[in-house]
């Protein structure tokens, strides 16, 4: 098997430091967001409307990723929505009201979700498959997957800051949490300008030729991207009910849990979400990539369900582990999946429109989520989240349990 071009890898490695410092402050605004928000007196409901617009706005973005990204260059577009997402922070750190705070979510394309599924997150899952060979594009998703929530996980820890700050040193609480906005905004920065390093290479061809995405896809890629992008809104529209800025608040609300506590727990969560990529990857390879989608993610929503129902905190924190330790296990598989069914030439628009119809379902299911809570039981985001993405599962299965990647077709076809 061919090595990686030196090019390549350094181009690799620094998408995977951007991704890195983008998912640190992804990781860390999915734990304080909510909670942060609820201590300045918003409701259940605004909660879940800033959430949304934020959602809304990556959804925007990664419209305009999907159609016009490898035209303007990917290097530039990357380096806009680093800035974009560090103007995003402004209504944490200066404290607008609700309209203006969901205004400025939404062109910052703030996130809450703890989860990094950006435009940027979207362009570059389009970018790395052609970096590396087939038979290596899973474990390079993997790896990528692993930088995200490795990072994740670290801003997780730091979200309990501004407690340890104000507990250690009798700071106030109030200015711990503006100190660590202020930092999300400077990371942002740093992103914008590292990605100004990328060689051409990670460009889809030279600077100049036209792109006509209506001309550059074939009709059986729309025709496949169509059917996964229809199930992958389900899952998302489940997954829009299960943000970590809700789950985080629904802990906080239902056991009283701290954000210290919830800082150490949703390290965990995406420690756990780490390690279980390179498990996709290792097991991808044996059993192919739906079987592992399907068969590791249905085990976790029935993990997910059973935790709205205990009644101790330790119960209920132990099946939402188990479940978390499973969950990503599909998001390695399912970016090499896309880019496996799909022309190189046509990667960015399937990365973008499956992410957009993703997006678009978090932000639908994050909308509402607040209402349910408030309105119908507290636990239904983690009940109808969980059975959405059981239905999923067995959709997908039904669907393309025989539609396998170049990589699955050439091992079948030796044995």
């Amino acid at each position: 098997m061919a090595a990686i071009p030196q090019k390549s890898v350094r181009n690799l490695a620094i998408i995977y430091v951007a991704a890195w410092m983008r998912s640190f402050g992804i990781g860390l605004l999915g734990v304080v967001l909510g909670v942060f928000l609820y201590r300045e007196g918003f409701s259940s409901t605004a909660i879940g409307l800033v959430i949304a617009a934020g959602l809304a706005g990556a959804a925007t973005g990664t419209v305009f990723i999907t159609f016009k990204a490898d035209h303007l260059g990917r290097r530039r577009t990357l380096f806009a929505l680093s800035l974009l997402t560090a103007a995003g922070s402004l209504p944490l750190i200066f404290h607008f009201g609700l309209a203006a705070m969901i205004v400025i979510a939404f062109l910052g394309m703030l996130n809450g979700m703890g989860t990094d599924r950006s435009p940027a997150f979207a362009l570059e899952q389009a970018t790395i498959p052609g970096l590396v060979a087939d038979e290596k594009r899973t474990w390079a998703l993997a790896w990528y997957s692993v930088v995200l929530d490795a990072s994740g996980a670290v801003g997780a820890l730091a979200a309990g800051f501004p407690i340890a700050a104000q507990k250690w040193w009798g700071a106030d609480l109030a200015h711990s949490y503006r100190f660590l906005f202020i930092g999300y905004a400077g990371i942002s920065v740093l992103t914008a300008l590292l990605y100004l390093l990328l060689s051409p290479e990670v460009e889809v061809r030279k600077a100049g030729s036209p792109l006509d995405p209506k001309k550059a896809i074939s009709p059986e890629t729309k025709s496949t991207v169509k059917r996964l992008s229809a199930l992958f809104a389900i899952d998302a529209f489940g997954g829009g009910f299960l943000t970590d800025a809700l789950v985080s608040y629904w802990f906080f609300r239902r056991f009283g849990i701290a954000e210290s506590q919830l800082a150490l727990l949703f390290f965990t969560v995406h420690v756990l979400n780490a390690l279980s990529h390179l498990g996709a990857a290792w097991l991808a390879r044996r059993i192919g990539l739906i079987k592992t989608m399907v068969f590791t993610h249905l085990p976790s929503s029935i993990f997910l369900i059973a935790a709205a129902f205990m009644p101790s905190p330790r119960w209920a924190i132990l099946l939402f582990l188990l479940r978390e330790s499973l969950v990503e296990m599909d998001v390695p598989t399912r970016q090499s999946y896309v880019a496996a069914v799909v022309a190189h030439q046509e990667r960015t628009f399937a990365a973008g429109v499956t992410n957009l119809v993703r997006n678009g379902a978090w932000a639908a299911a994050s909308a509402v989520a607040g209402v349910f809570m408030q309105q119908v039981a507290f636990a239904a985001p983690l009940l109808l989240g969980g059975g959405l993405k059981i239905i999923y599962d067995g959709l997908l299965w039904r669907a393309f349990r025989h539609l396998s990647p170049p990589e699955e077709r050439k091992a079948q076809g030796g044995s």
